[in-house]
């Protein structure tokens, strides 16, 4: 799909820096970054609040203003403007969410309540979570647990994985999926 004469006006306006064009592509685009925030949530069993929700949207919405809309300027306009916008939010989000559980993991940062149990604090809550993922990874082959490792706790994407393991890019998926489906067996038991 081409870029429309609505978008293309919008973002000339943006460019421009007119009065109220930045207000206007917000509200047109907001929706658009919530659904990928939760999609790719969704998509990585991860939990999001309201509040995790506004701070990456405010992510991706600083990404597009910086270094003078930097990104929005390298649109080359060979597709929709909302297909580019879901490619650069996706590529924030999945940064930021795997930035965020890398901090958690090693104790920079306090975990959200949704995804810990709150007893647990400090030291021994992470050492808690790290060897919990531990014995949730320890069914798998170690191919296995090393793709769900990357995809998951780093967010690696499947061509980072496939050229740091030397497997097809196209063998990913599948695996992640048998993955999660030993895991999901694990711990029904």
């Amino acid at each position: 799909m081409a870029l429309t004469q609505i978008d293309r006006t919008l973002l000339t306006r943006c460019l421009e820096k007119e009065p109220g064009a930045w207000k206007d592509f917000v509200d047109r685009f907001m929706g658009l970054f919530v659904h990928v925030i939760t999609h790719t949530a969704h998509s990585r069993s991860i939990r999001v609040s309201q509040e995790d929700i506004d701070d990456l949207c405010a992510e991706v919405f600083v990404t597009l203003l910086a270094n003078d809309f930097a990104v929005l300027r390298h649109f080359a306009g060979k597709s929709s403007l909302a297909t580019y916008l879901t490619v650069v939010a996706r590529r924030v989000i999945v940064r930021e969410m795997s930035q965020r559980r890398m901090a958690q993991a090693m104790g920079h940062t306090p975990p959200s309540p949704e995804t810990v149990d709150r007893s647990e604090s400090g030291e021994s809550g992470r050492v808690a979570d790290e060897e919990e993922v531990e014995r949730m990874l320890e069914g798998l082959d170690p191919r296995e647990a090393d793709i769900v490792r990357q995809f998951h706790l780093e967010g690696r994407s499947y061509r980072e994985i496939s050229s740091g393991l030397g497997v097809p890019q196209n063998t990913i998926g599948p695996t992640l999926s048998r993955a999660r489906a030993k895991i999901r067996r694990k711990v029904e038991q």
